[in-house]
């Protein structure tokens, strides 16, 4: 986007509504943060802290030469801001945040870590879980004072649905955590494969999604959040993993991995009828924009089209007409075509009906029971939330109605990223984002949804308490209300 636009101060002057940050960032400070860890819950919860960064520390010192023998993937390096050392102070520094938040342009804000990223996936699983549980204590400690304008992320693993319903019900009732980062992508081992090797049983292995053919069922997980009012968000990201492998380069490796992992996770949760059971539910897919949502959303209605029960019909095996088939091979074909069909009685493949996988139903779109194109509008508009960093020119996408189908408007909600190496300056971010209203890319109506009220419908639909007490409570409450006015029974 143009290296000249206006400040913070002069966008937020001509706004008419708040500015929620929707994912914000701090960055922990290893070595305080893994004591503190350790006071909290033991050595378990700081090795498995330690943990995920060591990977990080590891691949950096390791040659070239090894990593590409071990297919080790480059590792970000210099991801911190360095010469605008007020702003590396500021991610370290919740007060400092804090006081500098209305200098940004922001009113309030949702944070999650930056190292802790990984905690829900460590593998282990005693430290998994004496990580999390130490860290979600530590979190609401350092921001305890600051949630007027400051809400921290609760880390919650997810190996199971029983570890992920004991930490949300500890974070929410004893801590009074609003938001929770639920951990995804989980990496499993495939049975079959037997390996002592570490090297080798990293690659052996399948990632559950969570929603579709998970090794458990993840319904009461689910009910859990409806019943806490939590929306799961997920903030994981793949770069380590499949195509992304560079041992030298780390911008290969790190474009569209946070997508990947949420494509892959959104897939999942609706073809696994997720939200078709959980209609009240709403899900967050953080930090990997929206075009990505925009595809998805079109290729499903397209699969839909071509792979329902009925359409199936067009190429059930069975529905050939041989005679005719034998005609057109006789008149334009060869007779070696023609004999090898007689040797089949006119079958191409006999078997193919058979040949399905050995499924009960056919129909990709059974569990989310789809019936017609609207439904899959139904079912994927309204739940699911998109994490977009402010320089993404493809934020547009979400609210352009010629491209999405049914001239829908895709929940895009404003992240500023601030802390990691791609915000050099805090105070660009909300500037960068008002560049798509000064080129004519959306609306204000649309900003607004942006950086505001589609960040109060993800959280405040379950939770209309969420923003009680805090700096845009009023503004917020008035959304909600648009909410139960848009779903209230007609009068008479």
């Amino acid at each position: 986007m143009s290296d000249h636009h206006p400040s913070p101060e002069q966008v937020r002057a001509q706004l008419a509504h708040p500015v929620v940050d929707a994912d914000g960032h701090w960055v922990e400070y290893g070595p305080v943060i893994a004591e503190h860890l350790r006071r909290i819950g033991g050595n378990d919860a700081a090795d498995g802290f330690l943990s995920v960064g060591r990977q990080v520390r590891e691949s950096l010192t390791m040659p070239v030469v090894e990593r590409r023998r071990r297919r080790l993937s480059q590792e970000a390096f210099w991801s911190s801001p360095s010469r605008n050392t007020r702003d590396r102070a500021t991610s370290l520094l919740p007060r400092l945040l804090y006081e500098r938040l209305e200098a940004l342009g922001i009113d309030f804000a949702v944070l999650y870590p930056t190292t802790a990223l990984r905690i829900p996936r460590v593998a282990d699983d005693r430290q998994r879980r004496a990580a999390c549980r130490a860290f979600n204590i530590l979190s609401a400690e350092y921001f305890h004072d600051y949630g007027d304008r400051l809400t921290p992320a609760a880390a919650i693993p997810v190996h199971t649905p029983d570890e992920a319903i004991e930490e949300l019900e500890f974070v929410t009732t004893q801590l009074g955590m609003k938001v929770a980062m639920f951990g995804s992508v989980v990496a499993r081992p495939v049975a079959s494969v037997e390996t002592t090797d570490p090297e080798a049983a990293r690659f052996a292995v399948w990632y559950d999604m969570l929603g579709l053919d998970s090794a458990y069922d993840y319904d009461p997980l689910w009910a859990k959040c409806a019943e806490l009012g939590i929306a799961p968000t997920f903030h994981t990201g793949v770069r380590r993993q499949g195509l992304r492998l560079s041992p030298t380069n780390f911008t290969y490796n790190h474009i569209g991995h946070f997508a990947a992992a949420g494509h892959a996770v959104c897939k999942a949760l609706f073809l696994g009828g997720v939200t078709r059971r959980f209609p009240q539910l709403r899900f967050a897919f953080l930090e990997g924009g929206v075009a990505w949502a925009s595809m998805l959303y079109a290729d499903l209605i397209g699969h839909w089209d071509k792979r329902n029960r009925t359409a199936l019909e067009h190429t059930d095996p069975r529905a050939l007409d041989r005679g005719l088939l034998m005609e057109l091979v006789q008149k334009y074909g060869t007779e070696e075509i023609a004999e090898a069909l007689r040797a089949r009685d006119g079958w191409p493949d006999p078997d193919a009906y058979k040949a399905t996988g050995g499924i009960g139903d056919l129909d990709d779109f059974s569990a989310c029971a789809v019936e017609r194109r609207e439904d899959l509008h139904k079912l994927f508009v309204p739940p699911f939330y998109f994490g977009c960093e402010a320089d993404d020119r493809m934020n547009a996408w979400a609210f352009d109605r010629r491209i999405n189908p049914f001239g829908a408007r895709l929940n895009a909600i404003f992240g500023s990223d601030i802390g990691h190496f791609d915000v050099p300056d805090m105070r660009d971010v909300l500037p960068e984002a008002w560049e798509l209203v000064e080129h004519g890319l959306i609306s204000t109506t649309d900003f607004r949804d942006f950086t505001f009220a589609n960040a109060v419908r993800l959280w405040g639909s379950g939770n209309p308490a969420f923003f009680a007490g805090t700096a845009v409570e009023k503004e917020a409450a008035a959304v909600l209300a648009e909410i139960d006015s848009a779903t209230a029974p007609p009068r008479g």
